[in-house]
């Protein structure tokens, strides 16, 4: 919405209104004390000497954080690396062991559930592929999810009954060294570097695409959390919910409903109330809100401006005085990790612990290069890290 502003504001008070409503559409800007470096000088000093590519990792990042504007600290830069260590130790297109088997269990499970034969499936998986093996063959020794979204591809654009098992969705949703979401790059190309040849999807796998849209969805928003802790959980459980988990905690509180604290405030994609809307609608009288009112009000959870709500405000206020002290305003969200690749009993608390244990690691190695005001000069030789075992999605782990 265009911010209206009188004539005869003092241009200094303009720019200030500028920069208050640029603050809270990106990313958070340097905090006190805080310095800026050379992304890509202190990317090569951190990576280990065994990942090969690292100066590619370092031009990428450096052109991702000038783009989106992101603070060159190197507690986000940190941030960044933790993440794709933990989610591909550093691969742009990570091997899933088991995938052919994970794969061809989905496609009989769709069979089913559809009430197709699976040897008419397998039959039609027989023909040959554009590139001139069948997709039977590339699924039985397909290693990568980039290489499982080709063949889905080739299989929904070209096959009938791909696109009767499938429709147009290809079922690969996740990709590249930082397993951003494909359905979340795909609504945030705005600002995006480089020219993309071929579709969204394909540019996720890709090691830039896959560093550029994950580290939008880890720090390019505005999020008034105390520790790069309840980021690493957003980016497992969605936008802010770490930020609802704590609010869900105030509901729970206030109103006596225990909650799951997972971080959805509505039902999403229902008009039907959920499980802390209804909790919440409990408290309507000492609220003084009505059901429209409370659910206008939720629906703001996908943004910092559910901060600003009387709802927010006043649960929180309820909350506190039943509890006789102040209430946490970030938990860690209580949510099972789901998906064929994991094999353990994992959360998303696991996840960003696990992150966050990396990001600390990334930021005890040794000191980074503050950005010089010209010449870049020499930068410091990089350090191999001691690697431990990937406790990713991958394999055996998350």
């Amino acid at each position: 919405m265009p911010l209206a502003v009188p004539r005869a504001l003092p241009l200094t008070l303009l720019a200030a209104f500028v920069l208050a409503g640029c603050a809270e559409k990106g990313a958070a800007p340097l905090k006190e004390g805080e310095k800026p470096v050379d992304v890509a000088s202190v990317v090569r000093q951190k990576m280990p000497a065994s990942v090969k590519d690292r100066r590619e990792w370092a031009d990428a990042l450096a052109a991702t954080f000038k783009s989106q504007k992101i603070a060159p600290t190197e507690e986000n830069i940190c941030s960044v690396l933790a993440v794709a260590q933990q989610e591909s130790m550093y691969q742009s297109d990570p091997v899933v062991p088991g995938l052919n088997k994970i794969a061809w269990k989905e496609i009989d499970r769709r069979a089913e559930s559809m009430h197709i034969p699976v040897f008419l499936v397998h039959t039609a998986l027989k023909i040959t592929s554009p590139n001139g093996k069948s997709y039977s063959e590339r699924l039985d020794t397909v290693k990568t999810e980039k290489q499982l979204s080709a063949i889905f591809d080739d299989f929904i654009n070209m096959v009938p009954m791909g696109q009767k098992l499938f429709g147009s969705l290809n079922p690969v949703h996740t990709g590249g060294p930082m397993q951003v979401s494909i359905a979340f790059a795909e609504k945030h190309t705005d600002g995006y570097p480089w020219d993309i040849d071929g579709t969204v999807r394909q540019e996720v796998f890709s090691l830039r695409g896959g560093l550029w849209f994950g580290t939008y969805h880890l720090l390019n928003y505005p999020a008034n959390y105390d520790k790069p802790l309840y980021r690493f959980a957003d980016f497992n459980a969605g936008w802010y919910a770490s930020r609802n988990a704590a609010f869900q905690n105030a509901v729970s509180r206030a109103s006596g409903v225990k909650l799951a604290l997972d971080g959805d405030l509505i039902a999403y994609g229902s008009s039907e109330a959920g499980t802390t809307e209804r909790a919440v609608r409990k408290l309507s009288t000492k609220l003084e809100m009505s059901n429209s009112d409370i659910r206008r009000q939720l629906e703001k959870g996908d943004s910092l401006a559910f901060e600003k709500t009387d709802l927010y405000k006043q649960v929180f206020a309820l909350a506190e005085k039943k509890s006789g002290k102040a209430l946490p305003r970030a938990i860690l969200p209580g949510i099972q990790l789901e998906s064929p690749k994991i094999t353990r009993n994992l959360t998303t608390a696991w996840f960003a612990k696990r992150v966050d244990d990396r990001r600390a690691r990334c930021m005890g190695l040794y000191s980074v290069a503050v950005a010089p005001a010209q010449d870049k000069g020499n930068h410091a030789q990089n350090h191999a890290a001691r690697e431990e075992g990937n406790e990713s999605k991958y394999g055996a782990h998350a």
